[in-house]
């Protein structure tokens, strides 16, 4: 692009007009996130979810659900962080399913790739901190990431049960299948995963989703 000013990843303390250029660079750059589309579907139009839709209404999820974390207090603007920069990856990556099990094996690997590529668009200490807060949300090991990553997890399952499980029907996915990709949520807010849990029994009790096989009535 003519006029814009490039960097190399890594290049230190850029002056303050080139800085801000990276910035502006970094933010055109993440726009194409609205273009990458998910399983689910809206609860309105049954349209599919876009990703930053996703992350918006993740980000409000947060700020309303806070007071049920298993950890009190929480630094919600830490979160806040988290789950607004945690899909930029699938940019490069693109979203993986849930539930597939042949392109999970390889999304960690693929959506690190991305994180240095897209983060390394940032001046150098902006580019650190993201990527500090992308790996914090994967290994989930603070509070903050915990209930981070059960509200990712919830919010496709609230808006599947609320299309009448769309994608769950749509991939054949059954009851077992989704307990078991969701449990981690109580690690994060046990108040939420029992919400949670109730849900689903009610998606399969009204022919949403499957039961598991074997099991009709859980």
């Amino acid at each position: 692009m003519t006029g814009v000013l490039r960097f190399r990843p890594g290049m230190p303390n850029p002056p303050a007009a080139d800085r801000l250029a990276r910035q502006i660079e970094f933010i055109v750059e993440v726009d194409k996130l609205k273009d990458i589309f998910r399983q689910t579907i809206t609860s309105r139009s049954r349209r599919p979810e876009n990703d930053a839709e996703h992350s918006w209404h993740l980000a409000l999820m947060i700020v309303i659900l806070a007071e049920h974390s298993n950890h009190q207090p929480l630094d919600v603007l830490r979160i806040l962080k988290m789950v607004l920069i945690h899909d930029l990856v699938e940019i490069d990556a693109g979203d993986t399913f849930a539930y597939d099990t042949k392109n999970m094996a390889t999304q960690h690997e693929r959506e690190s790739v991305a994180a240095d590529r897209v983060f390394g668009l940032l001046p150098e200490d902006q580019a650190k901190e993201f990527r500090a807060l992308w790996d914090e949300f994967e290994a989930r090991q603070t509070p903050e990431s915990r209930f981070a990553a059960g509200c990712d997890r919830f919010h496709p399952m609230l808006l599947n049960c609320r299309t009448q499980g769309h994608a769950w029907q749509k991939h054949g996915v059954t009851q077992d299948r989704v307990l078991a990709r969701n449990a981690h949520m109580a690690e994060g807010s046990k108040e939420l995963w029992a919400y949670a849990v109730r849900m689903v029994d009610e998606c399969v009790a009204n022919g949403h989703l499957p039961p598991a096989p074997g099991n009709p009535q859980r």
